[in-house]
C-alpha cells in the first residue's frame, strides 16, 4: 500500500503515538520526553517496536493524570 492510500487516522484516535506526536498531542518537549521514557522503560503506557518506543495514548493521559503534577 502506498503512502498516498493509506488511511491516516486522526492522533486522537490513534492507539500508539510515536514520541513526536506525543510531544506534540500532549505539549512536551521531545527531548524531556524521550528523557522521561528512557528512565521509564518499563511502564505499561510505553510499547516497544524494536529499539523504537510508541506511547500508548490513553494508557499515557491516565498516568498523567495521576501521578504527575509536572514533568
Amino acid at each position: 500500500m502506498s503512502t498516498e492510500n493509506r488511511l491516516q487516522l486522526p492522533w486522537w484516535q490513534k492507539y500508539t503515538l510515536s514520541l513526536t506526536e506525543s510531544a506534540e498531542y500532549f505539549g512536551i518537549g521531545y527531548k524531556k520526553l524521550a528523557k522521561f521514557v528512557d528512565e521509564h522503560k518499563d511502564e505499561k503506557f510505553i510499547l516497544w517496536n524494536g529499539t523504537r518506543a510508541q506511547i500508548k495514548r490513553v494508557m499515557f493521559e491516565q498516568y498523567v493524570n495521576e501521578h504527575m503534577d509536572a514533568i
